[in-house]
């Protein structure tokens, strides 16, 4: 079943011809209109079928969690077969359309049920605010073995104490109570106390839909793939230079850092004795595969390639700290559907992941500051204010907790303000101590974009080895780190950022080295569009377009300020004779007349050090087609 929810101040409909499946009605059921009203555009699918009593169950737990959200009473259910191309037969149809209609009015909802079978016109107002318009899609699974690993199981019954530890080493215990954490006064750190809530109560689930999906549509970045599983994401050409950039970066600098780049599959045996036992120590639902000769499973992560082929490797003491590294095209975990939350929290997720294999302990943890220090530039010079975007949250044993607390503190000093502490009484996972650094979007969820571990198992899993100073052979420690976390993870924190930020009152943008557009050329008039053409070039090494369409000028310009360009020129007579252009300034909203040479100085300043490609789609926009129709 799919659902299009829009909150509407008003909605009539008009019944005009009968369909072969229709039925009799009422005079009174032929028009109808409500205020003020959540309308439920519903396509009742063929999968529905199978279980018409459970689809209709889980459609008005939908409905009634969106209308809570929005606060109506007033709800319209209107049949729409043009949300999916696998219809239910009209009499399952009409069965699920009864069954949500009476239950609702059973639950005291003001119900207008539009007639099943009819051709009808329809108008509608939506409200407009960020919530008005939402989509849902409900299936119900025919019952099956989940494999679920025991780490998934562990960390469901997980139980340990939670503390704030500020960098002057003070350590203060937590509770909660009612969503509400006592122990710490988190008075100037409003988004710790957001963290340490979400943390705390481990609730996943998502009932709101976040603001960046909204954002990443409208800019025509990304948005859903129907035609595949949920969780998956299709990239229009701005959306994919904005990922393919941020990979870029990613990659440059971990090799820089020393990683070396590796390329591994996708697709694992699922009953490899090494890799079946790591399964069970990580902490992530698989996507498990029958292929035509044995078992697999989707990696959702790179460690078993790069494992895999450390395990093959001669490694001597004096080459370690050593590292490997990959760009996962891609990871998948099977995330449950409640938990899927845009960018936020998908299903299949571009994953750069880099080990480091450790001859002792203590060179581990000097390693790992360094990954530390070398994930905190590279976030700040994707767009993240560091510290002040982020939060940590840190994972210790106990008994890691009591031989190494200063070095626990090393990061709070490096972090300068204070963290979440999470410590277990013994150690449920592969690690004995891992760091997140987590954004908390617009709705008040968080979301780890860097992590890092100290791996004190799979080195002896995978029977990885290095000889010693004293020709022994001898298992290292691994660090696991992802210096940006999934790379659809960073897109999404930056638009919940520039969201954020425009509630405070800024203007809403992406960094200059990201905008797909960084300068848009706008002729006065049609006298000027050669001139503008000509001066493309000019521009070397910036993204420059050329609004040649017949739109007025005043409509030009809103349209380039609604793609976020950060710098748009209007070029006239006048800027033809000074060879100077009159430049809007997104971010301070300046006007301000600059020669082509210090508006390029100015964007090279600014992007300095990130990499740079070229426009994404064609330098004319009267030659762009609109990717959402």
């Amino acid at each position: 079943m799919r659902i299009l929810f829009i909150h509407s101040d008003y909605m009539e409909y008009e019944v005009k011809e009968k369909t072969k499946d229709a039925q009799p009605i009422a005079d009174e059921q032929k028009q109808g209109r409500m205020e003020d009203a959540l309308v439920c555009f519903i396509s009742a699918e063929e999968m529905d079928e199978k279980n018409i009593s459970e689809t209709s169950r889980l459609a008005v737990k939908e409905i009634e969690d969106v209308a809570k959200t929005v606060k109506t009473k007033q709800i319209v259910v209107y049949p729409y077969a043009h949300l999916s191309p696998s219809l239910a037969r009209a009499e399952s149809a009409r069965e699920v359309f009864g069954h949500i209609v009476s239950t609702l009015r059973d639950s005291g909802y003001d119900v207008l049920a539009s007639p099943f079978g009819y051709y009808k016109s329809f108008k509608i107002s939506c409200k407009g605010h960020p919530l008005s318009e939402l989509s849902r899609e409900i299936e119900v699974v025919a019952a099956k073995k989940e494999e679920i690993s025991e780490a998934v199981k562990a960390e469901e019954k997980l139980v340990s104490e939670w503390f704030i530890l500020e960098p002057s080493g003070n350590l203060s215990p937590l509770t909660i109570e009612n969503g509400k954490v006592s122990g710490f006064n988190f008075k100037g750190y409003d988004n710790l106390r957001k963290f340490t809530a979400y943390e705390m109560e481990k609730i996943r689930e998502v009932k709101e839909e976040p603001v960046h999906i909204r954002l990443m549509k409208d800019l025509e970045l990304v948005d859903y793939e129907p035609g595949s599983d949920p969780g998956n994401f299709r990239y229009y050409p701005k959306g994919r230079l904005i990922k393919s950039l941020l990979e870029e970066l990613t990659t440059r600098r971990i090799v820089e850092y020393g990683g070396m780049e590796i390329e591994s599959p996708i697709m694992y045996d699922f009953e490899h004795p090494a890799l079946k036992n790591y399964l069970h120590r990580f902490p992530a639902r698989q996507y498990v595969i029958e292929t035509p000769n044995k078992k697999t499973f989707l990696r959702f992560s790179a460690c078993f390639g790069q494992f895999l082929i450390a395990h093959d490797m001669t490694i001597s003491y004096k080459q370690m700290p050593m590292r490997l590294y990959e760009l996962t095209h891609y990871s998948f975990r099977a995330e449950q559907r409640g938990e899927l939350a845009g960018l936020r929290r998908l299903r299949t997720f571009t994953m750069p992941d880099c080990h480091a294999f450790c001859a002792t302990l203590d060179q581990a943890k000097d390693e790992m500051l360094v990954r530390f220090d070398l994930a905190c530039s590279l976030l700040l010079d994707m767009g993240f204010a560091m510290p002040e975007d982020l939060e940590i949250g840190m994972r210790v044993t106990k008994e890691f907790w009591k031989t190494d607390k200063d070095y626990v503190l090393k990061f709070a000093k490096r972090w300068k303000k204070p963290f979440l502490l999470e410590i277990w009484d013994r150690q449920f996972f592969y690690y004995m101590m891992k760091y997140e650094l987590n954004f908390v979007d617009a709705g008040g969820k968080a979301a780890a974009l860097t992590t890092d571990q100290i791996d004190t198992e799979n080195a002896k899993r995978f029977d990885i080895a290095y000889v010693d100073a004293e020709g022994k052979r001898r298992h290292p420690f691994i660090l696991h780190l992802s210096p940006p976390g999934a790379i659809e993870r960073d897109i999404y924190a930056l638009l919940e950022k520039a969201y954020i930020e425009h509630k405070a009152g800024k203007v809403p943008s992406l960094p200059i080295w990201l905008s797909p557009t960084q300068v848009r050329l706008i002729p006065v008039s049609s006298e000027q569009v050669e001139y503008c053409d000509n001066l493309i070039a000019e521009f070397d090494g910036i993204r420059v377009d050329l609004d040649d369409t017949n739109d007025s000028l005043n409509k030009k310009i809103r349209k380039a300020e609604k793609e976020w360009i950060p710098y748009i020129a209007v070029i006239g007579k006048n800027e033809i004779q000074t060879k100077k252009i009159n430049v809007r300034i997104r971010k301070n909203k300046v006007q301000k007349d600059m020669t082509i040479d210090e508006l390029k100085k100015r964007i090279h300043d600014e992007t300095q050090g990130r990499p740079f490609r070229q426009l994404s789609l064609p330098k004319h926009v009267s030659l762009r087609p609109f990717f959402r129709g």
